[in-house]
């Protein structure tokens, strides 16, 4: 008998982008209002992504269907389950949900993985990672790779939260700093309460204190992520320094915000009172599954076009970002301007996201 004779054969896929039912096997309470929940497949399935990317949640929530999506914040290196870090927030119809109900042997759809924001893309010897409250999944999703595929990577990874309790992985992240010599940790907290200890940086990040915990800043590829303030106020530091912004990454994924949104509805108001667009300026968009077709506007998505004839292509984003929309285009051309929702191979293979493909012409869609 060989020591073959005691192993019994894996059959194992790997994960790639699309659709998948996937079982919640753990839920910890990382903090007061922050849990994480890892997840699984049924049959062995290698979760591998770039550390950095996120899934999309196909969830229903009052008997209607829902779309959310989360950083992955686990690290590859760990490749048959992964796992989202999700912070309860007033009035968050999602989170809350996923907090209040979500458990322990729940299936759900889970798409993905997508994402521009990665450590693969932009390799580098030195990094920085910069984050606020739960903005550090991303880069904790990083960090934990380079971590634990002992990367020669020299890390330094400066985090802020609203107050001592608040920091997320707190435990984990002084584990790695304690181990590693080329991990170094700075937390900052905003203030702290009555009865917490607190010895490290207080108030909020700025240059001063950026010079003393990376004096090299400008030399090093930076990760930003968190609340859309601190991350506008972190670009306008690094610019008024000469950073070269090409080196600048930030977490792009999140609400539409306000002032698209109004400039939408303004654009709308205009098309409203236009003129006519002539039917030869129009393109025909037909979807072969239902046998369906509409004439669309120059400028029009293809998922506008859907939603006209009645027809739901699943969405979360609508900015390119999430992957939901993808469908297959059989035929025609559409400009694609997306934000990484969608890999280069898919698009070779004729998919589109129909979020953001205008047609140029007369397109067929397999929907």
């Amino acid at each position: 008998m060989t020591t073959n004779d005691f192993l019994n054969p894996v059959t194992t896929q790997t994960w790639s982008n699309g659709r998948h039912m996937v079982r919640c096997v753990k839920a910890i309470q990382e903090t007061w209002d922050v849990r994480t929940f890892s997840f699984m497949a049924e049959q062995p399935l290698l979760y591998f992504f770039k550390p950095g990317q996120f899934v999309t949640l196909e969830l229903e929530i009052d008997g209607q269907p829902v779309m959310r999506s989360y950083t992955i914040s686990s690290s590859p290196a760990v490749p048959y389950s992964f796992s989202i870090t999700i912070k309860r927030v007033p009035g968050g119809k999602v989170s809350n949900w996923l907090h209040d109900n979500l458990k322990e042997g729940d299936e759900l759809p889970v798409h993905g993985p997508v994402g521009l924001f990665n450590a693969i893309d932009f390799p580098a010897d030195k990094v920085l990672y910069l984050s606020g409250g739960v903005g550090i999944t991303p880069v904790m999703s990083m960090a934990r790779w380079f971590y634990d595929t002992n990367a020669n990577v020299d890390m330094v990874f400066v985090h802020s939260a609203r107050s001592p309790k608040d920091i997320i992985f707190y435990r984990e992240l002084e584990h790695m700093a304690a181990r590693i010599n080329n991990f170094s940790l700075h937390v900052v907290c905003e203030k702290h309460g009555l009865g917490e200890a607190w010895a490290g940086y207080r108030g909020y990040l700025n240059q001063k204190m950026l010079e003393l915990i990376a004096p090299d800043y400008l030399e090093r590829e930076i990760f930003c992520c968190g609340p859309t303030p601190y991350m506008n106020a972190i670009k306008r530091l690094l610019e008024s320094n000469g950073f070269d912004m090409q080196h600048y990454h930030e977490e792009s994924f999140g609400a539409t915000p306000a002032d698209v949104r109004e400039e939408a509805k303004e654009l709308a108001a205009e098309a409203a009172d236009a003129d006519p667009v002539p039917l030869a300026d129009q393109h025909q968009v037909e979807f072969t599954s239902t046998g369906k077709s509409i004439r669309v506007d120059p400028g029009e998505t293809v998922h506008a076009a859907a939603a006209k004839l009645g027809l739901h292509i699943p969405k979360a984003c609508g900015m390119g970002i999430c992957g939901t929309c993808k469908v297959m285009k059989t035929s025609g051309e559409v400009s694609m301007e997306h934000n990484g929702g969608i890999t280069d191979e898919d698009v070779a293979e004729g998919y589109i996201l129909s979020c953001c493909s205008v047609p140029q012409g007369d397109v067929a869609i397999e929907y």
